[in-house]
């Protein structure tokens, strides 16, 4: 609206000014006055610029307000690939180009990519968010209307990418749950992650009553953490998923790097099973 009222304003401008000073007519064309000259277009120029500061304010306190999702939204996990999407909740349903998701509540995306860059675009959500390999990204919604909608790739990842399509499927509480628990093979993803650290061999230096020297895992997740170098990080999934399969970046104090890379053997998939599980740990370290 602010935009358009400027725009009419100018063309108005410059419409006006193109009759009354056309070739021909006795309009005025001495200097301006010095008023005109300077403190007018110095106060002009300066609420302007003021103006432009308080929009810049609201519209980005309004944005970075939306980019932190509320501590309890329903986590799904995204994995891209080319040229799917993989999905997966947090009971171990998966989809491949379909997003089931529930109305009325937050829902937090947490997404990485296989091998290129992607995006994930809602055009319904008006929303839309690169999608990286080697790192997480984020996106979080709370949606309203029940329906099934377009689910897209907007980043140009390969000669599959026009096919890269899929549905956001928005249903009630109920009737999410009801499709929730009919899917086939759907199993925890902590309880998942949980034979994978086992399977992994993790266990044996993690476990409490490990003789190797290793950090506990409980209730790690979301908290923060001292390390060698005197930094302090907060062990978010990224954290989690660097401390996999690059241990020797975030070396936790008082601990050696001893800890061997697992790049290469757990999948994206994997890690994603993983890192849930360690955030049950930490609700068990809530609930204790």
């Amino acid at each position: 609206m602010i935009s358009a009222i400027v725009v009419v304003g100018i063309f108005a401008v410059i419409v006006g000014f193109s009759f009354h000073f056309r070739k021909g007519s006795d309009a005025v064309r001495d200097p301006l006055p010095e008023r005109f000259r300077d403190e007018i277009e110095i106060g002009w120029t300066t609420a302007t610029a003021f103006a432009f500061l308080f929009i810049f304010w609201f519209a980005a306190s309004t944005q970075l307000h939306h980019i932190v999702p509320p501590r309890k939204a329903f986590e799904i996990h995204v994995l891209a690939k080319q040229w799917m999407w993989k999905s997966q909740h947090p009971n171990g349903v998966r989809e491949i180009n379909e997003l089931h998701v529930p109305i009325g509540q937050p829902v937090q995306l947490i997404m990485t990519s296989e091998d290129v860059i992607h995006s994930l675009f809602l055009p319904a959500l008006r929303l839309k968010q690169d999608v990286l390999p080697g790192r997480y990204t984020y996106l979080w919604f709370t949606a309203d209307k029940p329906g099934v909608y377009h689910l897209m790739c907007a980043e140009y990842c390969g000669t599959g990418h026009s096919r890269m399509v899929g549905r956001l499927v928005l249903m009630t509480p109920e009737d999410y749950s009801r499709w929730s628990s009919s899917q086939p093979g759907a199993e925890d993803l902590a309880k998942e992650g949980e034979l994978l650290f086992s399977s992994l061999g993790c266990s044996g230096c993690h476990a409490q009553t490990s003789s190797v020297h290793a950090p506990n895992l409980r209730g790690v997740y979301s908290h923060p953490v001292q390390l060698s170098d005197g930094r302090v990080v907060t062990a978010d999934e990224a954290y989690l998923r660097d401390s996999i399969l690059l241990p020797d970046k975030d070396v936790v104090a008082g601990y050696e790097p001893i800890m061997p890379s697992f790049r290469g053997i757990a999948s994206e998939a994997q890690i994603i099973k993983l890192i849930a599980f360690i955030k049950s740990l930490s609700g068990e370290e809530q609930s204790e």
